[in-house]
């Protein structure tokens, strides 16, 4: 705990006490992405948490597998976990764009460790956006009493990015429901504390996804929710990811998000808010990729000079620069648009699919400049391609993105010629 000795007495808790507010981005034109004082704070505390807490172990979780409990203790009474509970049930609520701002440096030491960290953030929207007050004191109360974690268990073997091919039904029994059914590819699923679930409560195969679907919450510990082997994955080995088998759940009818049928709209409306997270961690990848390549280009001699000195490996320095600040830009814009209160989808698929393609092919580039050095494991960047790959794939892939931007551009062009 040597770290916790050299900050100063601020924490992120105490920084969001001064309640700084979206109101600090807001230009009479337009957006505004400058950072307040308390923000650069923020930063600042999360850099040196990144540079003196995970950095140094990134390596160890990534050859072990291991779910970093040591670095959660660590994180959570400096305030570095759950920052958009709502303040009015104790938490800090912290705005989107002071989110990203710290995800995105959480991503520069470690997108697993980052992960574990705030991907229990995808958990909790469904409750923050659509909870009931009683909802909200139980389970983000819960979570802000000591380092536990959540999971939002949507996805299945066979349904991933088609959300209306999902089998697992809810029944009604009287004042409960009764779930069977499988989940896949569960973030904190061997290790939440409680489980955001989307299931079918029409049997109707012919109904619509927007009403075909209903949300719960469920606690880790009722009867026949079994969850199975971590899954031993390319990258991001610091998450915990498995899948979960659910026979014969009971789930009391008060624990459903706002009532039957609304669960799709719900679980869409949670990636508004938590796309721009996922695009900030990418970009904190991509820095450090960058990073990563520019010191090692300095210092790496061919042909006499050291090869930053080449136009070959200029230019692609300059590429990966330039997808670096395109993408910070367009995860703040994103951010920036929640926080109005406005539906961002739009910026949202915009952001995490332009930082998915981004973080993999500054990624790999990094592994070009280092050479064979990159592809050895005693140098970080080998690790750092592995860690990018998933951004093309989870909270919907790169495909399912441009389906989502083209569509907006489609129906606002409708609408413009009526």
């Amino acid at each position: 705990m040597a770290f916790l000795n050299k900050i100063a007495t601020t924490t992120l808790r105490q920084l969001t006490t001064r309640r700084y507010v979206t109101v600090s981005h807001v230009t009479p034109t337009g957006p505004s992405f400058g950072i307040t004082e308390d923000q650069k704070q923020i930063q600042e505390l999360a850099r040196k948490f990144v540079r003196e807490e995970i950095i140094p172990v990134a390596a160890h979780y990534d050859k072990t597998g291991e779910f970093p409990w040591d670095i959660l203790k660590k994180a959570f009474p400096l305030g570095l976990m759950n920052g958009q509970i709502p303040a009015d049930i104790g938490g800090m609520g912290i705005d989107s764009y002071t989110d990203c701002l710290l995800n995105e440096e959480l991503g520069y030491g470690c997108t697993g460790i980052m992960t574990a960290l705030e991907g229990s953030t995808l958990a909790q929207m469904p409750i923050i956006i659509a909870g009931n007050q009683e909802q909200k004191k139980k389970y983000l109360g819960r979570l802000l009493e000591e380092p536990l974690v959540a999971a939002y268990a949507v996805t299945e073997p066979g349904a991933g990015s088609d959300v209306n091919g999902l089998r697992m039904k809810a029944e009604r029994k009287g004042d409960e429901y009764i779930l069977n059914g499988q989940k896949m590819w569960i973030t904190n699923g061997g290790i939440a504390d409680w489980y955001f679930v989307l299931a079918r409560t029409n049997p109707d195969p012919k109904a619509p996804a927007s009403k075909a679907f209903t949300g719960f919450i469920v606690e880790r510990e009722t009867p026949g929710l079994t969850p199975g082997c971590k899954e031993r994955n390319m990258g991001q080995r610091a998450s915990d990811t498995r899948g979960i088998t659910f026979e014969d759940v009971r789930v009391p009818k008060e624990n459903i998000l706002i009532g039957e049928g609304a669960g799709f709209k719900i679980a869409m409306g949670v990636f508004d808010k938590t796309r721009p997270l996922v695009a900030a961690g990418a970009v904190g990848l991509a820095q450090r990729c960058l990073d990563e390549a520019l010191k090692y280009s300095l210092e790496r001699i061919a042909f006499g000079v050291p090869i930053a000195h080449h136009q070959a490996v200029q230019f692609m320095l300059a590429d990966m620069a330039i997808g670096v600040e395109t993408s910070r830009l367009a995860y703040r814009l994103s951010a920036w648009e929640v926080d109005q209160g406005r539906h961002n989808t739009y910026y949202a698929s915009i952001a995490k699919c332009h930082a998915a393609d981004m973080v993999n092919k500054i990624a790999s580039d990094a592994v070009q400049i280092f050479g064979g050095n990159g592809f050895n494991t005693e140098y970080p960047v080998e690790k750092l391609m592995r860690d990018a790959k998933i951004y093309q794939i989870y909270e919907g892939t790169t495909q399912i993105q441009r389906l989502i931007v083209s569509r907006n551009m489609i129906d606002e062009a409708k609408k413009s010629s009526k």
